[in-house]
């Protein structure tokens, strides 16, 4: 790290530029994982976007407080980072630290709180019918829509011809053997895997430049700059 005023600015407006593009990278990549996922709610996901947008409103304070050396708004600035670190850091590390048992509850809420339109785009999506066991998707809250028009991986309907297909018994009993398609849960779930995985690596690594945001800051806000000292000689 520089220890020169002009270098200390210009590092910290080079951070500042960063974190816009940063900041980008993280409510983009989230969004994404976010959509993929389909049916799921997933908080921490959420929590990185707002982590991502409140970074971009940071760093744009913190290209104002650098260029001008403003006192108040760098105070401001290096506070309201600091925040966000260890709300990043935090997000971060629990969508890294999520087991398989937490993963499939986040789903079987996602599923639960889906209305029919939103599961058939999921259904469609992955290729799939219904969440879990077929014996357990007739329930109200786990109940799936119609698979009769939905294609598995291999492009065969779940139900055979769509024109002779009784969506009233296929897919929805144990001993049902006209169902060509596997129950959604498991791609849901390898779908929020990757999703959750990429965000937190993404939200990790870059939550740690925000610490040599607020030293640069720390430092050039003490500093001197020297056009003032010279300016003052000159009176």
């Amino acid at each position: 790290m520089c220890g020169g005023f002009t270098c200390s600015k210009n590092s910290l407006l080079a951070l500042n530029i960063l974190y816009v593009i940063v900041a980008f990278i993280l409510f983009g990549v989230a969004a994404a994982a976010n959509a993929a996922s389909i049916v799921t709610s997933l908080s921490l996901v959420t929590g990185i976007i707002v982590c991502g947008v409140c970074l971009l409103i940071i760093s744009i304070v913190g290209l104002i407080g650098a260029s001008k050396h403003h006192q108040v708004l760098l105070f401001f600035y290096m506070i309201v980072l600091f925040i966000i670190f260890i709300i990043q850091f935090s997000v971060a590390c629990a969508s890294l630290a999520i087991n398989e048992q937490q993963q499939q509850a986040f789903a079987k809420k996602g599923w639960e709180y889906s209305n029919n339109s939103t599961k058939h785009d999921a259904q469609q999506f992955f290729g799939c019918c219904g969440f879990e066991k077929y014996s357990k998707n007739i329930t109200t809250e786990m109940d799936h829509p119609t698979c009769t028009d939905i294609k598995n991986k291999d492009g065969k309907y779940c139900c055979g011809d769509p024109a002779s297909a009784d969506d009233a018994t296929c897919c929805r009993s144990e001993n049902s053997t006209s169902c060509m398609c596997d129950p959604c849960m498991e791609p849901i779930q390898e779908s929020m895997v990757k999703g959750q995985n990429l965000v937190g690596g993404i939200g990790l690594f870059f939550s740690f430049t925000e610490i040599i945001g607020f030293l640069i800051a720390k430092q050039y806000r003490h500093q001197v700059d020297p056009r003032a000292n010279i300016q003052s000689l000159l009176r």
